[in-house]
């Protein structure tokens, strides 16, 4: 006998079923979750989901507030009205005797909820002892034979969680349906039922009455919130559960968050956040034409690829971000990714003006559909609606990506680009010049930072300093954003000196445990700050504590703030700050004057403090190799780009600093300041060679690139010597080190011969001061204009000049003091 199999199909789940799964047993213990009441309490004592108790007497309402605000929102409305201060009011205050929750009957085994808080007997019960008895409370409860009453069941609306009163609903319902049918307000009492809210009870927020969806979907938001250490309120809940409730959505999803108020609309756009990331993985978004961040592992942020209109090319550049996601380094991967599939927008978009097909089909594409991209961002450029940078970044972004997709394969048999001909690329000479030397002269002036420091005192007065002690930290250190926010508590120090040294992670280069020296008021700051931060967290362990903590959303102090928050706090500081005039060199009547104008704020950022730390240190002649380690640079040349002047303010700066050229024994060589020709430039260049405190002119020595010197760079005694002013703080720092080394040569336990062997001769120091000496005067006989124009050529030559050292001991240089408190560094 053959039976037949049939195949029966599976069960269908159970709306909500699935979300259900995710929500722990633990997270329901927490807040009292009971299927059959559905009702959800807010436990006061939990560090998200609670609140202090209002401390006046009598109020058991929970004070959601900042420390300074104490009080239930009730309480803090009758403080402000009666204009007390909040010692007096607590002190003196007592209870709004509003009648909140339910009680049972005073009787004894009585089922049914006393009429109000006050009156302590249930309907039927108040009903015998006012109009039967006519006695008092107390004497009622103590008359014979008083029997107990039944539960007559929960209130007929559905959102309601109380027992009947006397009738179909609680007293407060029976009180509201009553006001309603008197006013004319209740046309479908049944519709009444199904959608009007709970009674109110602080703490509670009933989910009776929502579909079995919303429930579960409300459920896991708020686990998934309290998970990631957001504090949530059932000021914020209950609204959101009302509305639902009301418009009868299915849903949370359906709903729209603008039909509720600001705190009701902050936790619905929540909540619609984090369902929309359930389920999230890379397989099902790598599909979409936005991607969520989250599915690939990054906390926030989306990819967009909707402005790509040809399918072929959206797909294509999917699939090489696919490929080159997982090897992005950082914190925020998803910025840089997100500009090179702008630059394939503006790809997309070109092809779709020039091409009558709007570009769908990649086999006819070619290299006039190339040239006509270029032209177009020329043309946007020339219009001002792009800037060179973003033409330039364009153009070699679109160059790597064509050339990225072909060695993915994506051209092969059956792939997404199979058949674009090889005309379709961008050669080497189509990537537009750019000057790279304007990425210099980012740093602020001295009297900018001077400015910025005066006031601050005036940043973050509100968020326990945070904002403040990061840009102090920011202006010291010369770290990125991020790098300073991310500080653990145990970020400082000490090297094998006992100096201190800033702890940090290289983010941008996958480097850890980085190691800065810093001077002691930087130590200081840190210090403070970490006493801060274990006053507001004492029970967290050290270790796990941020030096900087996040005032949201993070209760046990171990999130630290963002830059991005620290960026728009401080945007919003420079902004309210005062005019910053600087010193500025101006053409009047045909004379250069100096005037005092206003500084450009929106110059003012943070990584502008990152190129302050570089040029100021390159001002002093800090070595580029010693300057790259400072700046945890891989390569020479990403420091140089911090500092790094062009041919043209450098020949500006030559000309004028020419005037004051000397030779070794003070002399001015060229009184008169003439322009050089472009032939007087490249003589000057294969002529003469940069020597520590000058130049050297000596054919020989200029030959070997100044190492072939037979006086072993006694530059001061040497007739090819030449200096300038530019050249004034390192003659000053070679003073201080000649003077420096007779004194400890002459406390050295040496013999004779070699102590005068290495002991600096009176005669140099003598040259070296008189040579200085006669570089100031003649810096003295000019006028202030004169000098400000001299000052100015100096600073630009000295960022571009590179260093000569002769490998003896020198003078650290004083760095600015910005905040008048010593060195900055």
């Amino acid at each position: 006998m053959i039976t037949a199999t049939i195949a029966l199909p599976e069960p269908t789940p159970a709306p909500g079923e699935a979300l259900m799964k995710e929500v722990t047993e633990e997270f329901l213990q927490l807040i009292g979750w009971e299927p059959s009441v559905r009702v959800v309490t807010f436990p006061r004592s939990h560090p998200l989901l609670g609140a202090p108790v209002c401390p006046v007497k009598g109020c058991d309402k929970m004070a959601y507030a900042s420390r300074e605000r104490a009080l239930c929102r009730g309480c803090d409305r009758r403080k402000r009205e009666s204009g007390q201060s909040l010692e007096e009011f607590v002190a003196t205050a007592k209870r709004n005797w509003r009648s909140i929750g339910t009680r049972p009957c005073l009787v004894p085994e009585c089922a049914r909820p006393r009429r109000t808080t006050r009156t302590a007997l249930c309907d039927a019960h108040c009903y015998q002892q006012q109009k039967i008895h006519r006695v008092t409370i107390e004497e009622f409860l103590l008359l014979p034979g008083l029997q107990p009453f039944e539960s007559l069941g929960p209130c007929v609306v559905l959102a309601c969680y109380r027992d009947r009163g006397n009738g179909e609903y609680c007293p407060p319902h029976r009180q509201t349906r009553n006001i309603l049918r008197r006013t004319g307000r209740l046309e479908d009492e049944g519709h009444w039922q199904r959608t009007a809210p709970a009674v109110v009870e602080h703490g509670v927020v009933s989910l009776r009455g929502l579909p079995d969806q919303v429930v579960a979907e409300i459920l896991y938001c708020l686990q998934d919130r309290n998970t990631k250490g957001v504090k949530q309120k059932d000021q914020e809940l209950r609204p959101l559960a009302d509305t639902v409730r009301a418009q009868q959505l299915s849903s949370i999803k359906e709903l729209d968050p603008d039909t509720l108020k600001m705190s009701g609309k902050r936790m619905a756009l929540g909540f619609l956040k984090h369902l929309g990331r359930y389920g999230l993985s890379p397989e099902t978004e790598r599909h979409k034409d936005t991607w969520d961040g989250t599915a690939f592992g990054v906390a926030n942020g989306s990819l967009h690829f909707e402005d790509i209109s040809q399918q072929w090319l959206r797909k294509a550049v999917q699939q090489w971000a696919i490929d080159d996601l997982p090897r992005r380094r950082g914190k925020k991967p998803l910025p840089p990714l997100q500009r090179q599939i702008n630059s394939m927008a503006m790809l997309s978009k070109s092809l779709r003006l020039n091409r009558d097909d709007d570009g769908r089909d990649p086999r006819l594409l070619g290299r006039d559909d190339i040239v006509l991209f270029l032209n177009r961002l020329l043309f946007l450029q020339l219009q001002g609606e792009i800037s060179a940078l973003h033409r330039y970044w364009d153009v070699r972004n679109v160059r790597r990506l064509l050339a990225r997709m072909r060695t993915l394969g994506l051209t092969q048999d059956g792939q997404l680009l199979h058949g674009l001909p090889d005309t379709f690329a961008l050669r080497e000479e189509d990537v537009p010049d750019y000057d790279e030397d304007d990425d210099a002269g980012r740093d602020l002036p001295v009297e900018v930072m001077r400015q910025l420091c005066k006031h601050l005192d005036t940043l973050d007065p509100g968020s326990h300093l945070l904002c403040r002690t990061a840009t102090e930290l920011l202006i010291d250190t010369g770290r990125r954003p991020d790098e300073i926010t991310s500080l653990p508590l145990e970020c400082l120090g000490r090297d094998g000196d006992g100096n201190p040294e800033l702890i940090y992670d290289n983010h941008k280069s996958l480097r850890k445990a980085r190691r800065l020296p810093i001077a002691g008021a930087t130590a200081a700051l840190i210090i403070a700050q970490q006493e801060r931060t274990l006053a507001r967290f004492p029970n967290t362990p050290r270790e796990e504590l941020a030096l900087l903590p996040s005032p949201v959303a993070n209760p046990d102090g171990t999130k630290s703030i963002s830059s991005a928050w620290v960026g728009d706090v401080h945007s919003a500081w420079v902004a309210s700050l005062p005019e910053i005039l600087v010193p500025v060199v101006v053409e009047e009547e045909g004379r250069r004057v100096k005037k005092m104008l206003p500084f450009d704020k929106s110059k003012i950022y943070l990584y502008a403090y990152r190129h302050t730390y570089a040029q100021r240190h390159a001002d002093k002649n800090i070595r580029p190799d010693v300057l790259s380690a400072l700046m945890d640079h891989r390569r020479l040349d990403t420091t140089q780009r911090y500092y790094r002047v062009s041919d043209k303010r450098r020949r500006e700066a030559v000309n004028r600093v020419t005037a004051m050229q000397f030779d070794r024994k003070g002399n001015r060589i060229w009184r008169q300041a003439e322009t050089l020709l472009e032939s007087e430039h490249a003589r000057r260049g294969v002529g003469e060679v940069q020597v520590p405190y000058g130049l050297c002119t000596e054919p020989s020595n200029v030959a070997a690139a100044g190492e072939d010197c037979v006086v072993r760079f006694r530059c001061v005694g040497c007739e090819h010597f030449r200096t300038d002013v530019s050249y004034l703080p390192d003659l000053e720092a070679y003073l201080a080190d000649l003077l420096r080394g007779r004194e400890r040569l002459a406390a050295f336990a040496a013999d004779s011969w070699a102590k005068a062997e290495a002991m600096p001769s009176d005669e140099e120091i003598t040259r070296v001061r008189r040579l200085i000496k006669r570089v100031k005067e003649q810096l003295d006989e000019l006028t202030e204009e004169d000098r400000m124009q001299i000052e100015e050529a100096v600073t630009v030559l000295r960022r571009s000049r590179r260093v000569v050292s002769l490998g003896m001991p020198r003078v650290r240089p004083e760095l600015p003091d910005y905040r008048g408190g010593g060195s900055a560094e």
